[in-house]
């Protein structure tokens, strides 16, 4: 199995919200960053947001989806989840989760990654 596997795409109107699941197995969930990012067509992935427990929860956000999503975790399922609000059409893109070692903004760093799920904003 799939060290990460996603779920919770799909098409929403500009405005509407979605939430994104990834589940993992096999891992150490709780030692781990886990990380969403997207990457839309023609461009580059890019970060979006990260979670790791750092003698408390240690949230970091991209800029542009600030105030909008918000990253949590469910340490009994080992489950991450991305709650995604007030989407726009620039939100559109595959959404990756990814697990790594170290709490950072960088894709490259990232240990474990999901299989990637679609979201697409229509206006």
């Amino acid at each position: 199995q799939a060290p990460l596997v996603e779920s919770g795409g799909g098409l929403v109107q500009a405005g509407g919200s979605l939430r994104l699941s990834c589940t993992a197995s096999g891992l150490s969930f709780s030692s781990y960053a886990m990380g969403w990012f997207r990457q839309a067509p023609g461009k580059e992935r890019e970060f979006v947001a990260a979670n790791k427990w750092i003698g408390g929860g240690v949230t970091w956000y991209a800029d542009s989806v600030k105030g909008r999503f918000t990253i949590s975790r469910d340490y009994a399922k080992n489950t991450v989840y991305l709650q995604m609000s007030s989407l726009k059409p620039e939100d559109t893109a595959v959404y990756y989760c990814a697990a790594g070692i170290v709490l950072i903004r960088e894709a490259g760093n990232y240990n474990y990654w999901g299989q990637g799920t679609q979201v697409t904003v229509s206006s």
